[in-house]
């Protein structure tokens, strides 16, 4: 079934990614940014479009940054947001080299700007309006979250907001519950007996954690239904977006 699912669209085969599995964060992603935008890994373009349509009322944005940006799918979008400069930041090379090339400068406009650095040691001190994020927080640890934030917090200029989407949680018992808890019991095995760990946790994210500690870090912290992307069975959105906002200067932190 999995090879069939990567090969079908070209991705990697299944003996590339154990080989990608087995290796560094880094070095793995390093080895499948050829194929990365050919597997179902990458974020899809409906989730692209509907975080873009509930952010752009909330505009315009001079200066955005896409964290943890991968091969640049979520830095297309936000060119269109932002009216001065995008950049991408991302810990591996070979993804930066995969976005570089599928964002080049266009219409006498300078393209993003990639850096290459942890997402846990950001180096930018308030210089966005808007940063986003797609799909990269199962690689952090909980205990990592609060400094993750934090930086985030100091990357923004007062009133800025920091956007990104999350997931419903599947039903309990359901085919996809089961998937997410397999999967991260065997990272679990991996990490426990293979060196170097790959850190990638899909049920660690959970939004009420997530919300205090964005609270802890200075946010105000608001949620944004995209109902684009469909509803559960019980009426509930099937994605959310979180948008916590730095707040303006001497204000206090209130919901975005």
């Amino acid at each position: 079934m999995f090879p069939a699912l990567f090969r079908a669209s070209g991705g990697p085969t299944l003996r590339e990614l154990a080989v990608q599995a087995l290796s560094s964060l880094e070095r793995g992603y390093d080895l499948l940014a050829p194929d990365f935008d050919r597997t179902p890994f990458r974020t899809p373009d409906a989730v692209l479009d509907a975080v873009a349509g509930a952010l752009r009322p909330l505009g315009p944005f001079r200066a955005g940054l896409d964290l943890c940006c991968g091969t640049g799918a979520g830095t297309g979008p936000l060119r269109e947001l932002c009216t001065e400069r995008v950049t991408g930041v991302d810990l591996s090379a070979g993804m930066l080299a995969r976005a570089r090339a599928a964002h080049p400068p266009r219409a006498g406009l300078p393209g993003p700007e990639w850096v290459r650095a942890d997402a846990r040691a950001l180096p930018f001190r308030a210089g966005f309006d808007l940063v986003v994020s797609y799909g990269a927080f199962g690689h952090f640890l909980p205990a990592e979250r609060p400094g993750l934030f934090a930086r985030v917090h100091g990357a923004l200029r007062p009133g800025g907001l920091f956007a990104f989407p999350v997931a419903a949680p599947p039903a309990v018992g359901s085919a996809a519950y089961w998937a997410l808890w397999g999967f991260d019991a065997a990272m679990r095995v991996r990490n426990a007996l293979w060196r170097p760990r790959f850190v990638m946790y899909y049920r660690t994210f959970r939004l009420p954690d997530v919300a205090a500690e964005l609270r802890a870090a200075g946010f105000g912290v608001g949620l944004a239904a995209l109902p684009g992307l469909g509803e559960r069975d019980d009426g509930a959105p099937r994605c959310r977006l979180v948008v916590a906002r730095r707040p303006a200067r001497g204000g206090a932190a209130v919901g975005a």
